[in-house]
């Protein structure tokens, strides 16, 4: 079987590139001064890069607070990985990495990356079983349970951040930060990395308090930050806020604008059911076209 590129665009115009291209389309190139203050009532996290020092105890709590492969506590204690650029995985729900910053800045530049638990989450919107879900407290949390492996959510994350357990044949989940959500609603304890934090980096609060709090920072140091609370209005808002003082994008957060993602991703996953073609059906047909295109190949030969 002989298979155009063309004709295989086509076939998966519909299925999960359109879930990527709608998920990580910027509605502008910068963030409309307008909050959606839905959720400010919500818990969250302000994160300010500037007090940031690389020590990465928030990444061993949150290894000793999660199901996740349990590391030694030395192992954390090495810093130079912060040099290579990496990503939370299904071993690692947070990581923390040195950024690039301008030679006059006197002090390394370091950033922590973890879900960002937006306020109208594209992951949620994607799962078509309901695995994913906003709590009104402020986690995005997942429930293995229901899960089908269909992995639309880590397609639809504008962050990038959902892992997946491929090496678990018969069991695998999805795997991304949880935000501690049964620590901070049932317990009333702060999530993990934020308790473990030694220099203030981290304030845990209702994101209606953090907001006020970023806006104080930024007004009494203006020097210090870039004049932009990252998270207040991207892609809807989200409940981990971010304040720096370098370009955001080396922080591993995409100039994003401030419609949520999920009016882009609906619109293709209705369309799809509305057409009677489950998404999963899409990757079997995809699968089905790989496989004769290969067979095609080999036969060639």
């Amino acid at each position: 079987m002989s298979l155009r590129r063309r004709d295989f665009l086509k076939l998966t115009a519909a299925g999960p590139v359109a879930f990527a291209a709608a998920a990580t389309l910027p509605t502008s190139a910068h963030a409309s001064p307008a909050p959606d203050n839905a959720f400010d009532d919500a818990y969250g996290v302000l994160v300010d890069t500037t007090f940031c020092i690389g020590c990465r105890k928030c990444e061993w709590g949150c290894n000793e607070a999660n199901d996740v492969p349990r590391r030694a506590r030395t192992e954390f204690d090495d810093k130079s990985v912060t040099t290579v650029h990496r990503r939370p995985d299904a071993t690692a729900y947070t990581v923390v990495n040195q950024i690039a910053a301008p030679p006059e800045t006197p002090q390394p530049v370091y950033a922590k990356v973890q879900c960002m638990h937006c306020n109208h989450p594209a992951c949620a919107s994607a799962c078509i079983v309901g695995a994913l879900r906003k709590q009104p407290e402020g986690p995005v949390t997942y429930d293995a349970w229901k899960c089908i492996g269909c992995r639309y959510c880590m397609v639809a994350c504008p962050f990038q951040i959902p892992g997946y357990e491929y090496a678990k044949a018969l069991q695998p989940r999805v795997m991304k930060c949880g935000f501690c959500a049964e620590r901070i609603i049932k317990e009333g304890r702060k999530p993990a990395c934020v308790e473990n934090c030694p220099n203030e980096a981290l304030t845990f609060g209702r994101r209606r308090e953090l907001r006020s709090l970023a806006h104080q920072k930024a007004v009494a140091s203006p020097g210090r930050y870039l004049d932009h609370l990252y998270g207040e209005t991207e892609v809807g808002g989200t409940s981990w806020l971010y304040l720096t003082g370098v370009d955001f994008a080396r922080a591993d957060l995409p100039p994003l604008g401030s419609r949520p993602v999920p009016e882009l991703t609906e619109k293709i996953q209705h369309g799809v059911f509305k057409n009677f073609v489950p998404p999963l059906a899409l990757f079997g047909l995809l699968g089905l076209v790989m496989a004769s295109q290969h067979s095609g190949e080999n036969g060639g030969k």
